[in-house]
């Protein structure tokens, strides 16, 4: 049985995270914090001390982070300053990498233009500047930027302008299930 770790926002917990196991079945163990993974820095902690054990063994990480650091929500800048982000990234990457070298890294997810808090413009610039720093270093990138992208009004819900719908959701859980299962 393969041992199956997500890590990551509410894209993760609400979202795909809610699928994958199912979707990949029972030759599979996964196991995801029960709750949102949050900024950079939150993760950070999380996996060098909150999470250790239960990340221990495991045979594929995937990992997202970004949409709580790209986050302004009073008008000064994203709430992790891009350069900071890229440190905390590179910092959960040494960790993680302790316990296996299949790591996979999704992209942040776009949000739709009502958005009040997060611009897709800032999303593309801070993928832009950590998914070459991880590729470098041999992580795997699992892109639901483009996925999703494809149809905004189709995959974001227009209720908070961030969340998948439902058929986001079954998106990116087939996209994630398709990339571990590339891995393996």
């Amino acid at each position: 049985m393969k041992k199956i770790v997500l890590l990551g926002d509410s894209i993760r917990q609400i979202g795909y995270g809610t699928k994958v196991p199912e979707m990949l079945g029972t030759d599979f163990s996964v196991w995801q914090p029960s709750d949102n993974c949050r900024f950079a820095e939150y993760t950070m902690r999380g996996v060098m001390y909150d999470w250790k054990n239960e990340i221990a063994g495991a045979d594929v990480i995937h990992w997202n982070n970004g949409l709580w650091d790209v986050c302004d929500l009073v008008g000064d800048g994203p709430f992790t300053p891009l350069v900071t982000y890229g440190e905390f990234m590179l910092r959960i990457l040494k960790v993680l990498q302790k316990t296996t070298d299949k790591i996979i890294f999704a992209t942040t997810t776009p949000v739709t233009e009502q958005n009040p808090y997060n611009s897709n413009k800032v999303i593309d610039e801070f993928n832009a500047y950590i998914v070459p720093k991880l590729r470098a270093e041999g992580v795997v990138i699992n892109d639901l930027n483009a996925l999703v992208s494809s149809d905004i009004d189709r995959y974001i819900r227009k209720d908070d302008n961030i969340h998948l719908t439902d058929e986001g959701i079954d998106l990116c859980a087939a996209a994630v299930c398709e990339k571990i299962k590339s891995v393996l």
